[in-house]
């Protein structure tokens, strides 16, 4: 399958692609790496990625962006980020590539495990997850084509521990190759509408 990774060179889009490259021929896509460009915060550019990749079998996204703050802090801005970036950059990816993706094929967003279990200074992704958890839900039952629409909710990455472990007071970390899985189990398996928790 031709598969684009939007969000490769992170710590959860380099799992999808660790996992799934052995099988698959891998496109990495980021705002300023990859094997093409996008933001996935401007609609246009979601377009122009499309339009230079043509037909694809699988999108996956593992970005978007989110503030991390005190509640009594948040502005409505703060909290529009995560909405506009995280939540709308990824459905936007799904609506402009509804006649992108061939037969059958799928996307998978990606959201987070704290709209279940969260933490502090992180209302903002956890009102973004649940939007994204929303809109798999909601948008599955009328995907054309037999296409496919997942989310994979992952907890913290064990490689991601020296960098944001003190934000997750008694987490567990999950080992990389499990959420790596989570997206081969999205991909390649026969799930839809799915939200796919890695804790």
């Amino acid at each position: 399958m031709k598969i684009v990774i939007i969000g490769a060179e992170g710590d959860v889009g380099q799992a999808a692609c660790k996992e799934l490259q052995t099988r698959h021929h891998i496109v990495r896509a980021g705002r300023s790496s990859g094997d093409v460009h996008v933001d996935i915060g401007d609609r246009a550019s979601i377009l122009a990625m499309y339009d230079k990749l043509g037909q694809v079998d699988a999108v996956i996204c593992t970005a978007g962006n989110v503030h991390f703050g005190k509640l009594s802090d948040f502005t409505q801005e703060q909290f529009m980020l995560g909405l506009e970036n995280k939540v709308m950059g990824q459905v936007n990816l799904v609506l402009a590539g509804l006649d992108r993706v061939s037969d059958g094929g799928s996307f998978t967003l990606t959201s987070g495990i704290l709209d279940q279990e969260p933490i502090r200074m992180g209302a903002g992704a956890a009102t973004a997850n649940g939007a994204l958890a929303g809109f798999v839900k909601g948008a599955v039952i009328e995907m054309p084509r037999g296409l496919r629409l997942n989310a994979v909710s992952p907890g913290l990455l064990d490689v991601s521990v020296s960098r944001y472990g003190s934000w997750f007071p008694g987490h567990e970390p999950v080992p990389a190759r499990r959420v790596g899985l989570a997206f081969a189990k999205s991909v390649e398996g026969a799930a839809t509408g799915q939200i796919i928790t890695v804790h």
